[in-house]
């Protein structure tokens, strides 16, 4: 038999949902055997959750069968309704691509960490386009520390509030047990093109007990993935002598995290921790828009220098309780992140583009929050339910004078701006409670109804309500749907009214006639109105003897999505240029299909060989007056694998990513025609892995693995959209191996 039992993580979340409809609630297990069973019966009503058809787990079994070279977005974005995107159709810092989840863009989709939100990319100045110069927030985990990792995506993420419209991502790491634990994890990743970036990470993890009723939890992680050569996209250089669209970016990362874990008495768990992770970048030539002679780039890049250095401190003390049938849990946290960089352009042609090697300045942001909720089963007319009664409290705090230097800088007085006083800090405070039913109105019906009131110190009151229920017409067949209303308030660079960009003149929206000299401006806009989306989905499972197949329709109607405003709003003061401010835009829609198909081949329920598939068909993806998309996204994504335990000890894994053709905007951020290759469509393509896993002995495991086996490369050929949707490496063929060792 197999080392492990466990589906395939693209549909593992598929035979937990059947288990737990099918079960009293109050018993159901989503944690390892050696967990307290005060851990299992704590988290039932988050596991009500992921029987929703969007939901989607990948196990620790999984990622040791498919380790990342570093980002856990690698592994994320293979699951269904999930792609790697930019937050708009820009094509600015198009290999810097974040999680998007149904084409809702990486801005609505939320990033938590055992439950707490991930903010650190808000410390990250947005551009004109809406873009951030950032790689996300799914890196601060190492791979080796993760139980496992929940995708959330349609109407059930609208309970977790603002910037979850498209769903959410909870990566969950390991915790302490009773026994003491440790392993120690080394991987390396070579590719066959030397101008790719290669990859070498070291990590460990160490549990368990420190005194009776004292356990504890630590990992760390020290790596480095170097930033591919200004040769690989060489072609693609406007001139001989210009810095060519950049590669990937490096990453160096060092992360230490502990955890202490009391348990008081049956009935009360007390936990302290503390983490600091840094993450400082290898440059790679990359810039916000094209600018040649740009000899500095070049010598950054070729030297492997760091250009920002992003530092994340967090600390969290929670209660667990249990009384009975009804458990609780209060968390205080903190979240401090120091962004440091290199001084960047402000301002027209040379924005995002490195001006010194020698001026630093830092963005700091701080996020204060209190957290809680209690789970109360109750018998209410002859129906069991369960209910979640839940509140936040969040006080975030920014301060990044550099940016709102800009416009002052090089630009005129805009009215209402006080030149002498742009400091860059801006604060919001956001409270909210939450209250959902799990109805089961008998053996086959669960139905729950949701309600979230947030309120937020700059924009007011918003209410969430949501509906999801789910059917089980026969033992394998179950109908499941949901509706819910989401929000995303304004980030605290939109929302600043002292927040200008400059365009100097290249940048003023297309046939505007207004710019005499001075150029045109994009202020913040406290006034503006949070993005809400109309989130719905309806679908099918069928689960019989290890086979599972589901399909899923969703369709979100986004209105008041925030973007660089083209109307002019206000004049300079010496009246030779225009002024214009974020604001919201006209409705978008977006809808797809989702699907699943797993089918056992080998084995009890397959557990030999089994074949596994996911794919998501994106209908519409666009804002309904331009016609514009919202994101380069594939038509289509398919991912297929095999998963083979050819021997108890050796366990083999083929897989395969098909993506359909992506398709540019016709028009650009500024409102221009696309023309030539601006145009150009990226046809659908495939890459494919093969990779093992061998068990040297029961505490040692080998593994090894080739990426893009048929070394199917794309290049990135241009910056911004003058490529098309030509907007991203792909990188060639690459081989790796792990090593893992348990103590």
């Amino acid at each position: 038999m197999p080392r492990t039992m466990s589906a395939p993580y693209a549909l593992s979340s598929l035979s937990l949902a059947v288990a737990l409809a099918l079960s009293n609630p109050l018993f159901a297990q989503e944690h390892t055997s050696d967990e307290k069973a005060f851990d299992t019966l704590y988290v039932t009503a988050e596991a009500i959750a992921s029987q929703a058809l969007g939901a989607s787990t990948i196990t620790a079994d999984d990622i040791e069968q498919h380790p990342p070279a570093n980002d856990l977005s690698e592994l994320i974005r293979t699951m269904p309704g999930v792609n790697l995107t930019g937050n708009t159709a820009s094509g600015q810092y198009g290999n810097n691509r974040q999680i998007d989840l149904r084409g809702m863009g990486p801005e609505n989709t939320l990033v938590l960490i055992d439950g707490r939100p991930v903010g650190s990319r808000n410390s990250v100045r947005m551009g004109r386009s809406g873009e951030r110069n950032t790689r996300g927030d799914t890196n601060w985990v190492p791979a080796e520390a993760v139980e496992r990792i929940e995708v959330l995506r349609g109407p059930a993420a609208a309970r977790y509030g603002s910037g979850a419209s498209g769903g959410v991502v909870n990566i969950i790491t390991k915790q302490p047990s009773d026994t003491f634990s440790s392993s120690v994890n080394l991987y390396g990743r070579l590719p066959e093109d030397s101008a790719e970036g290669d990859t070498q990470r070291a990590g460990f993890v160490l549990t368990g007990p420190l005194l009776e009723n004292l356990s504890f939890r630590l990992y760390g992680n020290v790596a480095r993935t170097d930033a591919d050569s200004l040769d690989v996209n060489a072609d693609f250089a406007s001139t001989p002598d210009a810095t060519p669209p950049a590669g990937r970016e490096g990453v160096r990362n060092r992360d230490i995290n502990g955890l202490l874990r009391w348990d008081v008495n049956d009935a009360n768990v007390i936990e302290l921790e503390a983490g600091t992770s840094r993450q400082g970048n290898i440059y790679a030539g990359d810039r916000a828009v094209r600018v040649d002679g740009t000899e500095l780039l070049t010598e950054l890049a070729n030297g492997g220098a760091e250009t920002n250095r992003m530092y994340r401190n967090t600390a969290s003390l929670t209660h667990r309780g249990n009384w009975g049938e009804n458990t609780s849990r209060l968390t205080l946290g903190f979240e401090g992140t120091n962004n440091a960089r290199l001084d960047e352009g402000l301002a027209g042609g040379p924005e995002g583009s490195i001006s010194n090697d020698q001026d630093w300045s830092t963005s700091r942001l701080r996020n204060y929050r209190l957290d809680g909720e209690v789970n109360l089963p109750t018998q209410l007319a002859g129906n069991e339910h369960v209910w979640t009664v839940g509140f936040e409290h969040q006080d975030s705090r920014l301060e990044d004078a550099y940016a709102v230097q800009g416009a002052v800088n090089w630009g005129d007085s805009v009215p209402g701006i006080d030149s002498n006083n742009q400091d860059g800090k801006a604060d919001a405070q956001t409270t909210a409670v939450f209250v959902e039913d799990n109805i089961y109105l008998g053996e086959r019906w669960i139905v729950t109804p949701g309600v979230r009131l947030d309120h937020h110190s700059q924009f007011g009151n918003h209410v969430s309500p949501s509906l999801n229920t789910q059917f089980h017409a026969t033992d394998t067949v179950t109908f499941k749907g949901g509706i819910a209303r989401a929000f995303k308030a304004p980030n605290l660079y939109q929302a600043n009214d002292n927040y200008l960009y400059y365009t100097r003149g290249n940048g003023c929206p297309f046939g505007y006639t207004g710019n005499s000299g001075g150029g045109c401006y994009v202020q913040g806009n406290s006034d503006l109105d949070p993005e809400i989306s109309l989130n719905k989905e309806i679908g099918i499972e069928w689960a019989d003897n290890g086979y599972h197949a589901s399909l899923t329709y969703f369709h979100n109607d986004y209105d008041n999505r925030i973007q660089a405003g083209l109307d002019e709003v206000g004049r300079t003061v010496s009246d030779n240029g225009g002024v214009f401010q974020w604001q919201n835009a006209s409705k978008a829609v977006v809808s797809g299909l989702e699907g699943n198909l797993r089918v056992p081949l080998i084995g009890d329920n397959g557990n030999t060989l089994s074949w596994n598939n996911n794919f998501t068909y994106m209908v519409e993806n666009k804002n309904q007056q331009t016609g514009q998309p919202l994101s380069i996204v594939p038509e289509y994504t398919l991912n297929t694998s095999l998963d083979w335990w050819a021997t108890a000890d050796l366990s083999m894994l083929f897989k395969g990513t098909w993506y359909g053709k992506q398709t540019p905007p016709t028009r650009s951020i500024s409102g221009a025609p696309q023309s030539g290759e601006e145009l150009s469509v990226r046809g659908p393509y495939s890459v494919w892995g093969l990779s093992a896993q061998y068990y040297l002995t029961n505490d040692l495991r080998l593994g090894a693995g080739v990426e893009n086996l048929f070394n199917e490369r794309l290049y990135r050929e241009n910056t911004g959209l003058g490529s098309g949707a030509a907007t991203y490496n792909e990188p060639g063929r690459a081989y790796f191996m792990s090593l893992n060792m348990d103590f």
